[in-house]
């Protein structure tokens, strides 16, 4: 018996820990099953119980017997619709859409007409257009007879009749017939009338698109109904998409029936005796504010609660008063912006004061991202030191350089604010004024912005005027505003790219490579790829191609290519002079190409890749953008691997070289641009062509045309390295950079480091 009770007490204690977790599970099972006696006791009741159905448990829907949702319920549950094709029926391939936005049905939001006529057209639509045309997705202008000439930027649209009714009537049969099921909202105003688009936008994103919307400010028709109201057309009115699809049947019956002089009171008739809706100027909550101007009114002495409210603004006599109307308009907008600055910033300081960092955990400016804080050294962001007249860290790599440009008008600007923010924190006690900047810094921030820090030579003067010198320490940060996704023309990997290649004495050991690059990349593949190869003759070789011809062996190289590809034709082109300028060779191919040809200017270390050539088309556009691609250089192999075996090019792929910044051999760019281009230039330099000795293809369009200049890396074009002869007759800068190229393609830092090294220890022994 005291052995049976020793061995429970060991097996009781063995299990005391584990009793709390049988306890609870036993409690948890006889808890669910009480629980489904009476769910299942209540479910009994309920279908035994007369009336109704009720509704099952969280909501779900109602179900008939054969499982199917009850009728008006079938949007709370989805349904698996099984597929099922009739075999006895042809197979009809299902064209899907390009978009996902237009299978599923969605619109755009907003559509903008403007109403002028030939008379206005050059003067108060050209002020619309300048002011609030850019704020609006799409705007279009309709008039009934055109100008000889239509101002830029403007899409019109003509009707061919001046009569204030045809003219309504033709827009509205336009409107629904090319943007009807494009839009949601269709906004109609005159040229007259000044609209902020910024708040119209806002009011139809606060807009049920389900309702016949006709909203504006209303107006009572002249001996007519006193609850019919239309909108009065120089305040502008807003249509709903579903309003416009109801009313276009009944335009033609309009025109027809509805006499009237004024074409906004025709459009609400015609509203109103049709589908029964009247002009509203409050809708689902929103205002629709508007605001007359009276005669010789100044736009700037306004400060009325009314204007400053007011969506639309009319009559307009001018398009100076139109852009005075924009600029207050603006300041307004502003003054409300900064507030509402002001105001987060302050929650914010309310807010973090709350959390555990509590006031250490504000950052400056409030409300913009910290700091970077660099992981290593090699994250380290440097400062660039600057005064008013230098700048300490130059683009050229040089140590000291003038600032100008941009960069000094960043720096005044910056250093005026910097003043202007002292004088709104001290005033009136003290009033500051610039003497001298004594040191500036800055850096890029990619997480916030351009930071500054001024150290500023200040004279304050008091109210009593006594004044005093000192020396003052600012920080001041530019903070990344909203990134915009600039629109581009669309373009294609279609384009046949024009390969130009010059060839000088001095690249004979590398034509075979680049040719035999050419033909396994482009002419195998069938890419659509053309090349013409520029020889470029000294005068003494030129005397003596009738005995020895220095490019007879390219030329034999050729002739197999067109041997072996018949349907391929490699023309050449032969030139003599002692300086082979970039420019001057253009301008000889140039003159033979069409104008909507697109240039690949090559050299003949370059290794042609169908990578390359799509990047080449895409990245180049007619009329809009060039392309000058940073090719990716690799080092010296007898510096960098020394005598060890060179590692495959697969596995150590843009690692032992380097991107030539320096060379700007490559590039791509359509021949109308750079004949446009050069032009220009002939205009600048009249008959000095021994200017053009000191340029190249990129100095012409840096200079001389308004194009996007795309100059970024290009893993794609990887060359072999090669030292290459630089010209001493080419301008000082172009040779200047040449021998740059060579010096910092020798090898890397470390490898060069290594190389004296080991050259020292084999002097020293």
């Amino acid at each position: 018996a005291v052995a049976a009770a020793m061995r429970l007490g060991a097996v009781l204690s063995a299990l005391r820990p584990a009793l709390p977790l049988l306890l609870g599970l036993s409690l948890g099972c006889s808890l669910s099953l009480l629980r489904a006696s009476w769910s299942h006791g209540a479910a009994e009741e309920r279908c035994l119980a007369p009336g109704p159905p009720a509704l099952p448990a969280h909501g779900a829907a109602p179900e008939a017997a054969e499982g199917r949702p009850v009728s008006g319920h079938e949007d709370f549950r989805p349904r698996i619709v099984p597929y099922y094709r009739d075999p006895n029926k042809p197979y009809k391939k299902v064209l899907r859409t390009r978009y996902i936005q237009t299978e599923l049905g969605f619109h755009e939001r907003l559509f903008v007409a403007v109403l002028t006529s030939k008379a206005t057209l050059n003067t108060l639509a050209v002020a619309v257009n300048k002011t609030v045309a850019h704020h609006f997705p799409r705007l279009l202008y309709f008039t009934g007879l055109r100008s000889a000439k239509v101002p830029h930027g403007m899409v019109l649209v003509a009707h061919g009749d001046e009569r204030p009714i045809w003219l309504m009537y033709e827009t509205m049969n336009y409107i629904h017939q090319h943007f009807g099921s494009d839009y949601d909202w269709f906004y109609i105003m005159q040229d007259d009338t000044y609209a902020q688009a910024e708040q119209v936008k806002a009011l139809v994103t606060h807009l049920s698109i389900n309702q016949d919307v006709y909203l504006g400010r209303a107006e009572e028709f002249i001996g007519g109904d006193e609850q019919a109201r239309y909108c009065h057309g120089g305040f502008g009115y807003l249509l709903s998409r579903s309003l416009l699809l109801k009313l276009h049947p009944h335009l033609d019956s309009c025109r027809n029936e509805i006499l009237s002089v004024r074409p906004d009171e025709w459009l609400g008739r015609c509203i109103i005796d049709f589908l029964g809706i009247t002009c509203v100027s409050q809708l689902q909550g929103q205002n629709y504010h508007t605001y007359e101007l009276a005669k010789n009114t100044e736009p700037e002495k306004e400060e009325e609660e009314e204007f400053q409210a007011a969506l639309a603004v009319h009559p307009v006599s001018d398009m100076t008063l139109m852009y005075r109307l924009h600029k207050q308009f603006s300041r307004i907008q502003l003054d409300r912006v900064y507030q509402e600055i002001q105001d987060l910033q302050m929650q914010i300081r309310n807010l973090t004061a709350l959390t555990p960092a509590g006031e250490a955990g504000v950052t400056w400016p409030v409300g913009i991202n910290a700091p970077f804080l660099p992981k290593s050294r090699f994250e380290v962001i440097s400062w660039d030191y600057f005064t008013e007249q230098h700048l300490f860290s130059c683009p050229d790599g040089s140590p000291k350089c003038e600032l100008s440009g941009a960069s000094k008008a960043d720096v005044s600007e910056i250093i005026e604010s910097a003043v202007e923010q002292l004088n709104r924190l001290y005033q009136p006690l003290l009033r500051f004024s610039k003497r001298q900047l004594l040191n500036g810094y800055r850096r890029f921030d990619p997480t916030r912005g351009m930071e500054y820090t001024l150290d500023l030579l200040l004279e304050a003067a008091t109210q009593k005027g006594h004044s005093h010198v000192l020396a003052k320490r600012v920080s001041l940060v530019r903070p990344l505003s909203k990134v915009e996704i600039i629109p581009m023309p669309y373009v294609t990997e279609a384009t046949r790219v024009q390969l130009v290649l010059p060839l000088t004495v001095q690249d004979l050991d590398f034509v075979a490579n680049f040719l035999d690059m050419f033909a396994m990349n482009t002419l195998d593949t069938h890419d659509n790829a053309l090349l013409t190869l520029l020889f470029i003759y000294h005068p003494y070789d030129a005397q003596r191609v009738g005995q020895v011809d220095v490019f007879a062996g390219v030329k034999a190289m050729v002739g197999e290519l067109e041997k072996r590809y018949a349907e391929v034709k490699i023309p050449w082109i032969s030139v003599k002079t002692e300086v082979p300028s970039q420019v001057k060779l253009m301008d000889i191919v140039s003159k033979k190409h069409p104008v909507d040809t697109l240039f690949f200017l090559a050299s003949v270390w370059t290794e042609i890749n169908m990578e390359f050539l799509n990047r080449c088309r895409m990245n180049t556009i007619s009329n809009w953008q060039v392309f000058f691609p940073v090719h990716f250089q690799e080092f010296n192999p007898a510096l960098v691997y020394r005598g060890e075996q060179t590692p495959s090019s697969n596995t150590d792929f843009l690692r032992d070289g380097h991107f030539d910044r320096h060379s700007f051999a490559e590039a791509c760019f359509y021949n109308s641009d750079y004949m446009a281009a050069r032009t220009k230039l002939a205009a600048d330099i009249l008959d000095r062509d021994e200017v053009l000795e000191s340029m190249e293809v990129f100095d012409v369009f840096l200079h001389y045309s308004g194009l996007h200049l795309f100059r970024a890396v290009e893993p794609g074009l990887v060359q072999k390295y090669t030292l290459r002869s630089c010209n001493p007759r080419l301008s000082e800068e172009l040779y200047h950079r040449c021998v740059l190229s060579n010096l910092e393609g020798l090898a890397s830092r470390s490898h060069l480091a290594m190389a004296l090294f080991e050259q020292e220890q084999a002097n020293s022994t």
